[in-house]
This record gives C-alpha cells, structure tokens and sequence, in this order.
C-alpha cells in the first residue's frame, strides 16, 4: 500500500426517524455495540493508522466519545457536527483533512465492510481518483409517471453504496462547489464539479440500516462473517 495520508469521513448525522426508536440507530446496539462502532472497526483494522473522522448531529457530539471510548478502546476516532443535509455534514468532516492522501466517505448506517472490500476501493481511488462501490439490480423495475408506468431495463441500472472513495485533490474542490439539491452522493458532487468517477464491484452484504428489519438482518449478516473470519 502507497505511503500518503488515508482518511475515513464516516457520516451518521441522520436522525433515523424511520427505527421508530427514541435511540439514535447509529447508537443502537448490534451484536453488544453500538452499531457505529462496526464500520470504524473496520477501517481501522483495513488502514492501520488511517484518520477517522465521525461526523454527527450536533447534540450528540459531546456524548458520543464516552461512548466510543467505552466499546473501541484504543482506536482515536475525531468527532464533529454534522449539518442540515448530507453535503453540509460530508463538508464539515473534509474541513478535518489536513494533508493530501485518499478519502473514504461511508454511511455510519452500513455496518459490514469487509477489510478486502475497503482494500479494493483504495487501490481503485490510487489508480483513477475515485472508486464508486456499485451493485447490479436483481429485482424488475418500472418507472411510474401518473396511473402509467413503463420497465427499465436493469442491466443498465447499479445501487450505489459506500465508501465512496477519492483522492483528496478530487474530493475536496468539489465540496467547495456552492450546494445543489441534486447532491445525493459524494459522486454527484464530484460529477457536478467536472470530475469523472469510476464505479467498483460493490459488497452485496454492505446494506444501508434504515429499519428494524434491516437490523435483524445486519445481525444474521455479521454472525456469518464473524464465523467465516474464525474458520478461515
């Protein structure tokens, strides 16, 4: 692995309205910890000495470290506030990026990364500028307009996950960019900017925790990869 900067902006600002919990679900426990604690687990056991940065709403900053230091030990995790939407969040965690080197941006809600996925997005940002984690649509889709509606075809659809990953010197001018609703992910932004981006094979267990079925699931999908990692 190159010797330049690596950095984790991992972005839980989201109030999680939809778990139907008066817990924030980045602090919901999943498998004895907060469900948080998982996915900065992973990149600091993928990049040791990689710099995570947490990015949270505002009233939970203060409490989150006692937390953090309760469940991660040793790992140094940097916490700051998020904003009212993900860009304002993503461009208040990139304000913590001091040197060049490579960017990962990861949803605090998408607790199973595995160390070769975090790897292959990497090497990808090293050798393009950017890795888009993306994976194929297996369901028939339809787009509605009114009472009609027409297929898509899906072989030319992705569902696109996190971390995106980038290159400082392409991630960072681009969040300088005034805001646009069209912003709905780091690749929007840098697209918007003029930047090409690059789409990497994605991880088809990293699902996004929106709902308590998605946690029961997260769970049964962490026991399994717990189990492989023993058996190996």
């Amino acid at each position: 692995m190159s010797e330049c900067m690596k950095y984790a902006v991992i972005v839980a600002g989201g109030k999680g309205l939809r778990m139907g919990s008066s817990v924030p679900k980045q602090f919901l426990p999943l498998l004895g910890k907060p469900l948080l604690c998982h996915p900065i687990e992973a990149f600091a056991n993928a990049i040791p000495g990689i710099r995570l940065i947490l990015v949270l709403p505002k009233d939970q900053v203060g409490s989150a470290q006692t937390v953090l230091r309760s469940y991660l030990g040793g790992i140094k995790v940097i916490t700051v506030a998020g904003g009212e939407t993900r860009y304002q969040s993503v461009q208040n965690g990139l304000k913590e990026i001091k040197n060049d080197g490579v960017v990962f941006i990861h949803d605090g809600a998408r607790p199973i990364i595995s160390e070769s996925f975090i790897l292959n997005c990497y090497e990808q940002a090293i050798e393009k500028g950017s890795a888009i984690p993306a994976v194929p649509i297996t369901e028939s889709m339809r787009i509605v307009d009114g009472d009609d509606s027409s297929p898509l075809n899906r072989d030319q659809l992705r569902i696109i996950q996190t971390p995106q990953t980038f290159r400082t010197e392409i991630i960072l001018p681009a969040f300088k960019q005034e805001y646009s609703p069209s912003f709905t992910d780091e690749a929007t932004v840098v697209e918007a900017f003029g930047t090409k981006v690059h789409l990497i094979e994605g991880m088809p267990d990293n699902i996004k925790v929106t709902t308590p079925y998605d946690m029961v699931i997260a769970e049964a999908l962490l026991k399994e990869h717990d189990h492989a990692a023993y058996t190996v």
